[in-house]
């Protein structure tokens, strides 16, 4: 019996569309780094095998570990997403907000995660009228560490007063967001396909079921 679902939102219940690698061009752009320059496959490279991972995280490795270019280069991130958010360049995944009232109707509670800022969560919640669409929404830095750490799935488990993790489930479009199902204990960390990860990456990770789309979840969990 599944008492707790734990969703990620761009790739997964939010349509991404290439707008983290626009924002992150940007924001790149901001370092002196741009489409041409030798480093710039590298990084781009890396950005797309990270999807998922808390977005400050991603800019420290890009950075070389300065801590002050870093946080530039995540603030000019978020900027950037944000304002593509602003300018209607965000919709849900066909479906999701079904699924998500059809969890939340059969007694299931419902967590939004995500690598974003607090901010660009919220606006994103907002340009979708999301604001209320789930019984909790959690970014890195609210929970401790961002993926492939467990934390932002045991945190919504505690918040949730969730009594056993093994009655968890969680789905995420990235090899990032299955292992940190796997690593929090939850009974099902689902693959989408409807993001930054195909089938073959999202089963090596461990995905205990890979599915077409978020819509497939409640079958996947008997409901």
């Amino acid at each position: 019996m599944v008492s707790l679902v734990v969703l990620d939102m761009a790739g997964t219940t939010v349509q991404d569309g290439g707008l983290v690698e626009r924002a992150f061009t940007a924001a790149i752009g901001e370092q002196g780094v741009h489409p041409g320059d030798p480093a710039y496959d590298a990084m781009l490279a890396h950005v797309r095998a990270t999807m998922g991972e808390s977005k400050i995280s991603v800019f420290r490795h890009l950075l070389g570990g300065d801590e002050a270019a870093a946080r530039a280069g995540n603030a000019a991130f978020e900027r950037a997403y944000a304002g593509l958010v602003d300018e209607g360049h965000c919709a849900p995944i066909e479906g999701a907000a079904e699924v998500i009232g059809a969890l939340r109707a059969a007694g299931i509670k419902v967590a939004l995660t995500t690598g974003f800022s607090r901010d660009t969560a919220d606006r994103i919640l907002a340009a979708l009228g999301w604001k209320d669409i789930a019984d909790l929404t959690l970014v890195p830095s609210e929970a401790g560490r961002g993926r492939p750490f467990p934390d932002l799935v045991l945190a919504a488990v505690l918040r949730l007063d969730i009594e056993d993790v093994r009655t968890v489930a969680t789905a995420g479009d990235t090899t990032y967001d299955v292992l940190c199902g796997l690593r929090a204990g939850a009974g099902i960390a689902a693959g989408v396909l409807t993001g930054a990860h195909d089938e073959a990456a999202l089963r090596a990770a461990g995905a205990t079921h890979v599915l077409a789309s978020v819509r497939d979840l409640p079958a996947a969990i008997g409901l």
